[in-house]
């Protein structure tokens, strides 16, 4: 007699990105929220809060980082598949002040076999206010529920 495996089942692509956020201590401190997701497309958003601005009381560079980092991370699992990044970057455009919502959208992702590469906009309103770029690696395990 064969020895069957109980099937799983997997996370639809929308889902995935709640799952994360539910296990993420950091991005929950952020005070990041999903705003949208699909297959391949995510955004998110947070207000900047006095604790995260800097010696200049302008927000930190990290703050800006993680948010778009998270997008990034969020719209790369949509696959299916557990995806870490393995190379990023950032380029900061514009000054931000406590109270700044911020939204950051994962605008292109481009899929190939085991990596992924993704462009992030992290805008204030309707402004571009950084540039993130993030490349991922996709595992062979996928999110289940």
């Amino acid at each position: 007699m064969k020895n069957l495996k109980p099937q799983t089942a997997h996370l639809k692509p929308e889902a995935i990105p709640y799952k994360m956020l539910s296990q993420d201590a950091f991005s929950q401190w952020l005070g990041i929220e999903i705003l949208e997701c699909e297959r391949g497309r995510c955004k998110v958003g947070m207000t900047i809060r006095n604790e995260m601005l800097n010696s200049m009381g302008k927000a930190h560079g990290g703050i800006s980082y993680a948010l778009a980092d998270t997008a990034f991370g969020f719209s790369a699992n949509t696959h299916g598949k557990y995806a870490v990044s393995i190379d990023t970057s950032i380029n900061h455009i514009e000054a931000l002040e406590e109270g700044d919502y911020l939204t950051a959208e994962a605008t292109l992702d481009l899929q190939k076999t085991k990596v992924g590469f993704n462009i992030v906009e992290v805008k204030r309103g309707e402004e571009l206010v950084a540039l993130f770029k993030g490349v991922a690696y996709r595992t062979g395990k996928d999110w289940e529920e």
